[in-house]
């Protein structure tokens, strides 16, 4: 079991999470139900799942769960790249919040990889 709190690529992801609420409550009210909603469920999920699977026991538990952040990820991708083009979501802040996104699949593949190596 180890300290979520501890890892880099969680705190990424929380403070991806963050920026992702802030530039979504800016969107049009009739999407609070739908693209909002999707846009923060799964930026939420990235660093849950790190979190989770850092409370389970074993390193394929965590490697499991850190591959579900990484779906999650790649979803938030497609859902501010959708968010840019129906115009909800300007050019600086698209480009900010993707970058986030980038590096945290990055750190989340690197992880992922270190674990299998460590076996």
């Amino acid at each position: 079991m180890q300290n979520f709190k501890a890892l880099k690529v969680w705190e990424k992801g929380h403070a991806l999470t963050l920026d992702v609420y802030r530039a979504t409550s800016r969107f049009p009210k009739d999407e609070l139900y739908g693209l909002t909603s999707q846009i923060r469920r799964a930026s939420a999920s990235i660093p849950a799942n790190i979190a989770e699977g850092c409370g389970r026991t074993g390193r394929a538990e965590l490697g499991r769960f850190l591959q579900v952040s990484m779906g999650s990820a790649s979803e938030l991708e497609y859902h501010l790249l959708l968010a840019h083009d129906l115009k909800f979501l300007d050019d600086t802040d698209y480009r900010k919040l993707e970058g986030q996104v980038v590096e945290v699949k990055r750190m989340l593949a690197s992880f992922v990889l270190k674990l299998k190596t460590d076996n």
